[in-house]
C-alpha cells in the first residue's frame, strides 16, 4: 500500500484548548502567524475523563470529529486527550503541535513547545524564554493610532504602566497598588511625562482604585477594564517603555515583544520558576527591576527611575512557527508530498 501523501504546509488549522483565555492566546497566534484562520475547539470534559487527564482517554464530544485538520495546536491538560485521540485517528496525517508542558511524554506528539524555565527536553521539544501571543507590529500600530485621540492631551513621554494581580506565587492587594501608584507618581514628576494604565483580568476593583488615588494629579489615562475596547494593544504600541508588575510571564514576555525597555516591579512572593524567567529577561537586556529608593544603584540591574536602552525584540511566535513550518516539510519529504 503505498505511503499517504502529506502537505508540505498546514492549510486547516484546529486551535484545542480547555477555553481559557491564556490557553487560547497562544494557539490562535501560532495559527495566524502560519497564515491561516483558526476554527476555535474549546473542551471541558466532565468527571471521570476529567479526573484522568492528561493521562486519560477523552471524553466524547461532538465537536471533535473528523474531517481532520492539517495541525493541532493544542495547550492545556484538559485538551491533550482529545490531541492524541486526533493524531491516533488521523493516522499521522494530523500534524499536533502541543503548547507548554504535556506532562506527558513529548514523543506523544509532532513538536512540544515550552517555556526555558520548564525544563523540559526531548529531540522534538523546542523552547523559548517568552511565550507564544497574537502581537504584530501592524496591531501595535493600528491599536495605537485607534486610542490617540483619547492621549493627545497627554503630555510626553508616555509610560506604560500594566497591572498584575494576586496569584498563586504573588500578593497584590490595595497597600501594593497604593505603594506602586505613589512611586509612579513621582517619577512621572521627575520626567514631566504622562502614564498609560491598564489593569489585568486579576487587578481587582478595589486595589486599582488604591493605585488611581496615589497617582493624585499625575497625567494619566487609566482604563476601568469594563469601559470602551482593551486598550492594550494601544498601549504597547504607544508608549516609549513600561512598568510591569512581575507576576505574569505574559505581560512581561509580551513587553518585551516591542523592544522597548521594561521596568519590573516587585511584588510580594515568587517561585523559582519566576525568577529564572526573570533573570532571563534580564540577562536578553529587556528588563530592570525599577527599584525608587536611595539605594537603587547599588542593586543589581536595577534602576531608581525610568530609564532608556534598548534590546533585541523577543518574538516566541516567530521560533515556533519557523519551527512548525521546517517539521512540516520534512514530514512530507519523508512520506510523499501532496499539492
Amino acid at each position: 500500500m503505498p505511503s499517504l501523501s502529506l502537505p508540505s504546509a498546514p492549510r486547516t488549522a484546529w486551535s484545542l484548548t480547555p477555553g481559557s483565555a491564556g490557553h487560547e492566546v497562544q494557539c490562535r497566534g501560532i495559527i495566524a502567524a502560519l497564515g491561516l484562520e483558526p476554527v476555535l475547539k474549546r473542551v471541558s470534559p466532565s468527571a471521570p475523563w476529567s479526573w484522568f487527564a492528561p493521562w486519560g482517554p477523552a471524553q466524547p464530544d461532538a465537536a471533535i470529529v473528523p474531517p481532520w485538520p492539517d495541525l493541532v495546536v493544542v495547550s492545556g491538560r484538559q485538551a491533550i486527550p482529545y490531541a492524541r485521540m486526533i493524531r491516533r485517528k488521523a493516522g499521522g496525517a494530523t500534524f499536533v503541535l502541543a503548547l507548554q508542558n504535556p506532562v506527558v511524554a513529548p514523543s506523544t506528539f509532532d513538536l512540544v513547545w515550552v517555556n526555558d524555565h520548564d525544563g523540559v527536553s526531548g529531540p522534538n521539544v523546542i523552547s523559548t524564554l517568552t511565550s507564544p501571543n497574537t502581537l504584530s507590529a501592524e496591531g501595535l500600530a493600528q491599536g495605537a493610532a485607534g486610542f490617540a485621540p483619547l492621549w493627545q492631551d497627554l503630555p510626553h513621554p508616555w509610560t506604560g504602566v500594566i497591572l498584575g494581580g494576586a496569584s498563586g506565587a504573588y500578593r497584590f492587594n490595595e497597600d501594593d497598588a497604593r505603594r506602586l501608584g505613589a512611586a509612579l507618581a513621582r517619577i512621572a514628576a521627575q520626567t514631566g511625562g504622562s502614564l498609560l494604565v491598564t489593569p489585568s483580568r486579576r487587578t481587582g476593583k478595589e486595589p486599582l482604585a488604591a493605585f488611581r488615588a496615589a497617582l493624585g494629579n499625575t497625567p494619566a489615562w487609566v482604563w476601568d477594564g469594563e469601559t470602551g475596547a482593551n486598550p492594550y494593544f494601544g498601549i504597547l504600541g504607544a508608549a516609549g517603555n513600561f512598568v510591569v508588575t512581575c507576576d505574569s510571564v505574559n505581560m512581561l514576555g509580551e513587553a518585551a515583544f516591542t523592544g522597548k525597555p521594561i521596568h519590573a516591579w516587585r511584588l510580594e512572593g515568587g517561585s523559582p520558576k519566576f525568577a529564572a524567567f526573570h533573570d532571563g529577561l534580564i540577562e536578553k537586556g529587556a528588563m530592570r527591576w525599577l527599584e525608587p529608593d536611595a539605594n537603587a544603584s547599588q542593586k543589581p540591574n536595577s534602576t531608581a527611575t525610568l530609564a532608556a536602552w534598548t534590546y533585541k525584540p523577543l518574538n516566541a511566535t516567530a521560533v515556533i512557527v519557523e519551527a512548525v513550518r521546517a517539521a512540516f516539510a520534512a514530514r512530507a519529504r519523508g512520506r510523499g508530498t501532496a499539492g
